[in-house]
């Protein structure tokens, strides 16, 4: 019995997978099916083929525009996933620590909740100007508007998940002799890790949500500029390809995240 569950497991794992590639597939052949059929303009919305023609040629160094307006598919996606990479890395850092303080002392969270709150509901673009003023055209506002997009979702998520930590285990702790700082490491972060991973997930799909807005600015060389480069050129097939990459990856991305938390708490989701 104990060997047939885990060949279960892998059954259903494939099924799942077989069955996503194949909704995958019949939009796709759907979708081109009425591109051909002439119900919109391929100019409106390019089919599928269309679509790969133009990563094809994106993708190409050597096709006489080194790619697409100087640069491939894959050294934009490169530029935009360093971005989101730096943004992201030190908004979770910022993000934990915020939440920590927030869920440990009261006092914290009661100042802190409201401007956290403040920012995550702004949208992006609300502060990127200014954001401009402040440190110009570089690189400094990119990166400081996907660290400002993706530190809420983090702090609120760890400072909810301190604030639900067991008291049972933290006065274990501290009836074994563990002091302030030891509770906070040996408990409450290993209990806390779950849920912190929750919001980082959410944190790095806002920030790369966030990067096509972040390249409005000085950021042709990314893949969101490459999106609003072909956007005045009415370039349909281009911005297609760059929303396709970008949900690729962001997809990669969240897949990547979700098997770390599976390996950090492998107990969630069972009876």
């Amino acid at each position: 019995m104990a060997q047939k569950e885990p060949r279960r497991a892998a059954l259903s794992a494939t099924h799942s997978v077989l069955v996503r590639v194949a909704a995958v597939l019949v939009l796709l052949a759907t979708w081109e099916a009425l591109v051909l059929a002439g119900f919109w303009p391929p100019a409106v919305l390019p089919g599928p083929v269309q679509v790969w023609d133009q990563l094809l040629a994106a993708s190409d160094s050597g096709n006489g525009q080194g790619g697409y307006a100087g640069s491939t598919v894959v050294e934009r996606l490169g530029v935009s996933l360093r971005r989101v990479g730096y943004g992201s890395a030190y908004g979770i850092l910022v993000g934990v620590g915020l939440g920590l303080l927030m869920g440990l002392v009261p006092l914290i969270r009661a100042v802190a909740e409201p401007f956290v709150t403040f920012l995550r509901a702004l949208p992006p673009l609300a502060y990127l100007s200014l954001l401009v003023i402040w440190f110009g055209i570089d690189e400094e506002p990119k990166v400081y508007l996907l660290v400002i997009a993706a530190f809420p979702p983090v702090a609120v998520a760890t400072a909810a998940a301190v604030t639900g930590v067991n008291r049972q285990y933290v006065e274990a702790a501290h009836a074994l002799g563990a002091g302030r700082l030891g509770v906070v490491g040996t408990v409450v972060l290993p209990a806390s890790a779950p849920e912190i991973l929750t919001g980082v997930r959410l944190a790095v799909g806002v920030a790369y949500s966030s990067v096509v807005a972040a390249e409005t600015v000085n950021g042709a060389d990314g893949i969101g500029g490459m999106v609003l480069n072909a956007q005045r050129y009415n370039q349909t097939a281009v911005v297609l390809l760059g929303l396709v990459v970008i949900g690729v990856t962001g997809l990669l991305i969240d897949t990547a995240i979700l098997a770390l938390q599976r390996a950090v708490s492998p107990w969630r989701g069972r009876a």
